[in-house]
């Protein structure tokens, strides 16, 4: 039996099944939040204002790799747009690990950094890390929106007040929901590029 003509491994099978089923529920349960985020992003940016973006892990990649798409590029080229990832920067995470708290390495840079018009990404699976909630706390003192991309049931993040968007996938699969979140990732940068520069493709 050729490598063409072998089964598909059921972990496979159920994997990209059950990809395919969570991307066909949030097609249309999430249009409206990332429309919402897409535009709170752009009046951010056109306002001169900045994108902060944390998370923990593999959210701590999507937040890098969601600034690296803003400040450089997505599909098209444009001019770089102002995004800074709060995760990249070792001597500042673990001076504040040291000195305060894990809990909140995330807050002291959005104290230090946040201005009134800036805008946070939020990036917690759970919606239950301390480190995500106390940012979007700070967020709030300091006069900035904030969006939660969340999974499972939003946890702490999804139901705090200060939160002011909520994209939620409602799974209870860390690596769904980790899958359909940088999916989500990818319509916002899209959206943000069809919207200040046409989004026209460069290939």
């Amino acid at each position: 039996m050729s490598s063409t003509e072998q089964q598909t491994h059921p972990l496979i099978e159920q994997a990209f099944s059950d990809g395919i089923e969570l991307r066909r529920q949030c097609m249309a349960s999430l249009s409206a939040p990332l429309q919402n985020a897409a535009s709170a992003i752009v009046n951010c940016l056109k306002n001169g204002g900045k994108v902060l973006a944390c998370g923990n892990g593999g959210s701590a990649a999507d937040a890098q790799h969601f600034a690296a798409e803003l400040v450089n590029r997505f599909e098209i080229n444009r001019p770089g747009m102002a995004a800074v990832a709060l995760t990249h920067d070792a001597s500042v995470i673990t001076s504040i690990a040291n000195d305060f708290s894990f809990a909140q390495v995330f807050s002291r840079q959005v104290e230090a950094l946040g201005r009134p018009g800036d805008l946070l990404l939020l990036i917690s699976t759970s919606g239950n890390s301390d480190n995500i909630v106390a940012a979007a706390e700070a967020a709030a003192v300091v006069g900035m929106q904030s969006i939660a991309l969340t999974g499972k049931d939003g946890g702490k993040l999804g139901r705090n007040a200060h939160v002011t968007m909520h994209i939620n996938i409602p799974n209870p699969s860390t690596p769904r929901i980790q899958e359909m979140h940088i999916t989500c990732l990818h319509i916002l940068c899209a959206l943000v590029d069809e919207s200040m520069f046409g989004g026209h493709h460069d290939n």
